[in-house]
C-alpha cells in the first residue's frame, strides 16, 4: 500500500528525478499521473490506432519483433502478438528481484510512458500506477537481461493475470492480486506487448535506488573517515580550506568542509600537532578520494535524470493522429545508464578500498599508537584483527564488481540486435558493490569507535564524537572477545537506514 505520510509524486512527464523514483520504490509515496500526461498518452494511442486503422507497415505494430521485424502481422493478430511477446520475454531465471527494485522498475517505467510517445494503451499505464500504490508488486526473476527486455516481461505479465505477486506479505497469483484490489486484468492492443517490454526503465530504476545508496554511503564515508583520522592522530592541516581551494574540484571542497567540520573543536587533533610531517596517504587524501568519487556520484545523477526524462521505446510515435510520423531507432539502447553504472560501481570501489586501508592502520600498533587490534590483553584477545580480514574480502569483491560491463558484448535475434549496452547487468553489479561497501564502512565505524575508547580525557571533534556516542546507543565497547557478525551486520543496517544528517545534531545542516 501507498505511504500516507510520503508525500505524492506527481508524473507530468518532464522534470522527473530519480528521487522521486526513490520515494514511490522505497517509501510507497503514492503515484499520481498529470493531466497533461493523461493527454499524451490518449494522443500518442490514438496515432497507433490510426495506423491500425490504415493497415500501415510499422515495426512492432503491424510487425514482428527483431530479427522478424520485415513479418507482416494481420491486425485480427496484432493483440494476440502483444500478449505473446510478454510470454515469450518472461523468461528470466535465479533469485527475485527485492521488492523496491521491481518498485523502481515500474516506477520508470510509468516515467518513459509519461513522454507520451509511446502509444501504449493509457489504461495499461492507469493499471502500473494501481500496481504500485495497492502494493502489488510482481515476482521478477534477477537475471537474464542484456539491457531490458525480460524484467518488463515478468512485470507485464501480471497485468494480464499470469505469474506471482508479493502482496501484504504474500506472494499470490497475479490473478488473485488482482481480485483483491477489485481492478480488472489489462486488455492488451497493438503495440502494447513491445511498448510494456521496451526501453531502459529496468537498468534505470535500478541506478536510481543505487544513487540513493550512493549519497548516503559516501556520506558515510566522509563521517568514518573523519573518525579514523582522528583515533590516529591526524595532521589537520591536509584539510586546510586554502589548500585545497587550489584544487577547486565540487566533491573535493564539499568532502573537506565535511572534514571540518566533524572534527571542529578536537583536543585529541589540536594535542597532536606537528607529531608527524604528514600522514600516510589513506589518511591526508580524504578529500581527494572521496571527493572524485562523489564527482562521479553527481555525473552519474545528471545521466539517469535525463533518462528518467527522455523516451526510450522503439519505435516512437510523433505528431497526432492527423499528421504523425513513427519512427524506428534505438532509445531503448542503455549505453549512458551502462556507463554511468559502472562508473559507479568503481567510485564506490573507492569509498570500501580507502576505509579499509585506513582501518588496517587502526589496528596496527606500529603506526597507530593504539593497543594491538584495539582490544586490551591481547594475545588471550584477537580483538578486531580477523573484522579487517572480513573488509579486505569484501573489497577484493569489489575489485571484480567494479569491471566495466558495458565492455562486454554479446549478438542476439540474429544478428538483429548486435550491440548491447548490458546496463542492467551494470546496476545489478552495482547494487552488489554497494552491499558489501556499506558493510566495509561499518567495520571501519566500529574499529573507530572502539579506537576511541582509548583517549580517556580528551575531547573529541564535534561530530565524531556525536557519531562515537549514537554507536554506543546500539553496541557495546568491545573489552574482550565475543561474537563480532552480528555486530558488523548491526552497523551496516545502522548506516544503510540513517543519513549522516539524522544522527548529529547542531551541525547536521553544515554536513553534505
Amino acid at each position: 500500500m501507498s505511504n500516507p505520510q510520503a508525500n505524492p509524486i506527481t508524473f507530468d512527464g518532464d522534470k522527473i528525478h530519480w528521487q522521486d523514483i526513490v520515494q514511490v520504490a522505497r517509501h510507497h509515496a503514492r503515484l499520481v499521473l498529470s493531466s497533461a500526461v493523461e493527454t499524451r498518452l490518449e494522443n500518442a494511442r490514438s496515432i497507433v490506432e490510426q495506423i491500425v486503422a490504415k493497415g500501415e507497415r510499422a515495426y512492432g505494430i503491424s510487425t514482428g519483433l527483431g530479427a522478424l521485424c520485415n513479418t507482416l502481422i494481420d491486425r485480427e493478430q496484432q493483440a494476440t502478438l502483444s500478449n505473446r511477446v510478454l510470454l515469450s520475454h518472461a523468461c528470466g531465471v535465479g533469485d527475485m528481484l527485492p521488492v523496491e527494485q521491481t518498485r523502481a522498475i515500474m516506477a520508470t517505467a510509468v516515467a518513459n510512458f509519461s513522454q507520451g510517445h509511446s502509444g501504449i494503451s493509457p489504461h495499461i499505464v492507469a493499471l502500473i500506477v494501481s500496481f504500485l500504490n495497492a502494493g502489488i508488486t510482481p515476482q521478477v526473476p534477477k537475471q537474464g537481461s542484456v539491457g531490458y527486455l525480460t524484467h518488463m516481461a515478468h512485470i507485464a505479465i501480471t497485468l494480464v493475470g499470469v505469474g506471482n505477486v508479493h502482496f501484504e506479505g504474500q506472494v499470490i497469483p497475479a490473478s488473485e492480486g488482482l481480485k483483491r484490489c477489485h481492478l480488472e486484468p489489462a486488455q492488451l492492443g497493438a503495440k502494447d506487448g513491445l511498448s510494456l517490454v521496451n526501453g531502459t526503465p529496468c537498468m534505470t530504476g535500478l541506478a536510481s535506488l543505487a544513487l540513493d545508496d550512493c549519497n548516503r554511503l559516501a556520506q558515510w564515508a566522509d563521517l568514518t573517515g573523519a573518525m579514523s583520522f582522528e583515533a590516529q592522530g591526524g595532521q589537520l592541516n591536509a584539510f586546510d580550506e586554502d589548500v585545497l581551494n587550489l584544487k577547486p574540484y565540487a566533491g573535493l571542497i564539499t568532502v573537506g568542509s565535511n572534514l571540518r567540520t566533524l572534527l571542529k573543536d578536537s583536543e585529541v587533533i589540536k594535542n597532536r600537532e606537528g607529531q608527524r610531517t604528514q600522514d600516510a596517504l589513506s589518511i591526508r587524501s580524504i578529500p581527494q578520494i572521496h571527493g572524485a568519487c562523489r564527482d562521479q556520484i553527481d555525473h552519474a545523477a545528471r545521466q539517469i535524470n535525463t533518462e528518467l526524462n527522455s523516451a526510450t521505446d522503439n519505435p516512437l510515435v510523433l505528431g497526432t493522429p492527423d499528421n504523425y510520423r513513427v519512427v524506428s531507432q534505438a532509445n531503448p539502447h542503455g549505453e549512458a545508464i551502462a556507463m554511468a553504472c559502472d562508473q559507479l560501481a568503481i567510485a564506490v570501489l573507492e569509498l570500501s578500498s580507502v576505509a579499509e586501508r585506513r582501518m588496517d592502520r587502526l589496528i596496527n600498533p606500529l603506526v597507530s599508537g593504539l593497543p594491538p587490534f584495539l582490544v586490551e590483553h591481547s594475545g588471550v584477545n584477537s580483538g578486531m584483527m580477523i573484522a579487517q580480514y572480513v573488509a579486505a574480502s569484501l573489497v577484493s569483491e569489489n575489485r571484480r564488481l567494479a569491471q566495466p560491463a558495458v565492455a562486454d558484448n554479446f549478438v542476439t535475434s540474429a544478428l538483429q540486435e548486435d550491440h548491447l549496452s548490458m546496463g542492467t547487468t551494470a546496476a545489478l553489479k552495482l547494487h552488489e558493490s554497494l552491499a558489501n561497501s556499506f558493510r566495509v564502512i561499518a567495520i571501519e565505524y566500529l574499529f573507530a569507535s572502539q579506537a576511541f575508547e582509548f583517549f580517556e580525557g580528551e575531547q573529541f571533534g564535534i561530530g565524531t564524537h556525536q557519531a562515537w556516542q549514537w554507536l554506543r546507543q546500539h553496541i557495546a565497547p568491545y573489552h574482550e572477545d565475543r561474537w563480532l557478525s552480528p555486530e558488523i551486520e548491526l552497523s551496516a543496517s545502522l548506516i544503510r537506514s540513517h543519513r549522516v544528517s539524522e544522527i548529529l545534531t547542531d551541525i547536521s545542516g553544515e554536513i553534505q
